[in-house]
């Protein structure tokens, strides 16, 4: 597998985790009611796995950024 592949799928998964933060900041803010089971759940597992969600963005989406190419061929500064 190239770092290519691994820059898609970690940029894949990054905005995966993108799209669950904003649905769980979208269900904060518009206060939507979940019922499960009978039960209602409670707005801070929201707050929570925005957070969770929002901070796996962000990492994989840094992960996926450029690197340092290989083999030595960085520039020296004399």
């Amino acid at each position: 597998m190239n770092s290519n592949s691994n820059s898609i799928g970690l940029r894949t998964a990054g905005t995966i985790f993108g799209i669950v933060c904003v649905a769980q900041l979208i269900r904060l803010f518009s206060r939507a009611e979940v019922v499960i089971a009978g039960h209602d759940i409670p707005l801070w597992p929201s707050a929570f796995a925005a957070l969770v969600t929002g901070g796996l963005c962000i990492w994989l989406w840094r992960l996926s950024g450029p690197h340092e190419p290989r083999g030595g061929n960085r520039p020296t500064t004399a």
